[in-house]
């Protein structure tokens, strides 16, 4: 199979196994690492056989080039803040590259290996990622045209050193083995592009939609999720933070120039069947639980990466697939469903959200 997946819960996992997936991918490289990663700590236990296993492929002559989010001060945009040490990572004997999240964040999480195989999905490399939130990693296989593609936009990034004009790698789509068709996105070049591609497959489903994302804001996509909603086209599940989403709504609800989003949203938790994980406020000392996974499934069409279907996601440097599978979305549709069982329905926020404060993670609220 060309394309394998493993899926996160909080507490469902120990941090040594995720480390050593990652260990493992890692040390079948022969020629190149190409390594873009928004949070990357390892300093822990577990993070310690990550970190031997890329500098055990340095020393055996593997080109690595390890590229990662510089935080700036401004306006906390979807997600968190990393809590990536540049100075942990530029003390490294490999090729180092900071990309300054100008406007907005080097977000991906992705490592192409020997210009073949490409591992990507929702997952930073830090402990609370591998054993606190719900997470997505894809694992695309002998995938050459696929991992060029994720080289040429990994390359702009390195080039660029920021995060403006970048995302222009031409979405086409590739076949891999078996006759599976997968299409690359990348944003900010083609973040809109992306939310008007995931509405038109949600208004298309027949069968199923499958929803997981910590917020939805991207306006394609609520308004057609509505349209489906009040329809009753077909079931639709799915999961967000609803620590986050409450966030969200309070500041839709001090933005008249956003304030339009709200009644869709609402619309959309309370018609829908949607849980919301109520995750821990964040704090830089604090647990990062959040609900994480990134995934839209519509009938037998997949898609999954680090973009948040959100407004802001589409102008940072974001990674999706589409995958055209049946055996993957149902198994993306499975885990989602499995979510929604776990937690709470999704709520609006009580009350108007005046003073309230940030939370988990902020939203930009432009329209």
């Amino acid at each position: 199979m060309p394309i394998e997946l493993t899926t996160l819960t909080d507490g469902g996992q120990p941090a040594s196994r995720v480390a050593s997936e990652i260990a493992a991918f890692l040390t079948a490289a022969r020629e190149t690492l190409d390594l873009a990663l928004y949070d990357v700590r390892l300093e822990t236990e577990a993070g310690a056989l990550v970190l031997a296993s890329l500098l055990a492929a340095h020393q055996r002559g593997v080109h690595v080039r390890l590229m990662y989010n510089v935080d700036h001060p401004g306006p906390i945009p979807v997600p968190p803040p990393p809590e990536t040490r540049p100075e942990a990572i530029e003390a490294l004997p490999v090729e180092t590259r900071g990309i300054a999240g100008i406007p907005d964040l080097m977000h991906h999480k992705f490592c192409v290996r020997d210009g073949t195989d490409v591992w990507t999905g929702s997952m930073n490399w830090t402990e609370d990622s591998w054993t606190r939130q719900e997470n997505v990693v894809v694992r695309l296989l002998d995938a050459e045209r696929l991992a060029f593609a994720f080289t040429l936009a990994f390359d702009e990034l390195w080039e660029r050193g920021a995060v403006e004009g970048t995302g222009t790698v031409q979405p086409r789509p590739v076949e891999l083995d078996g006759g599976i068709e997968v299409r690359p996105w990348f944003t900010p070049g083609f973040g809109d592009a992306l939310s008007h591609r995931v509405a038109k497959h949600i208004g298309r489903a027949k069968r199923r939609i499958r929803i997981a994302s910590p917020v939805l804001t991207a306006g394609p996509i609520l308004g057609t999720l509505v349209e489906v909603v009040n329809e009753r086209r077909c079931r639709v599940v799915g999961v967000v933070d609803d620590t986050q989403v409450d966030d969200v709504f309070r500041q839709w609800g001090r933005n008249a120039m956003s304030a339009w989003k709200i009644p869709l949203l609402e619309t959309i938790v309370e018609r829908a069947a949607f849980a919301g994980k109520p995750s821990t406020p964040w704090r830089p000392d604090g647990v990062q639980d959040f609900m994480h996974a990134k995934v839209v499934v519509t009938d037998d069409v997949a898609f999954v990466g680090s973009f948040n279907f959100s407004r802001s996601g589409e102008r940072n440097a974001e990674n999706v697939v589409e995958i055209h599978d049946s055996g993957v979305a149902n198994e993306l549709a499975t885990y989602v469903e499995a979510l929604e069982e776990r937690y709470p329905r999704a709520t609006p926020p009580a009350g108007d959200g005046e003073g309230a404060g940030i939370t988990s993670e902020k939203e930009n609220v432009t329209p």
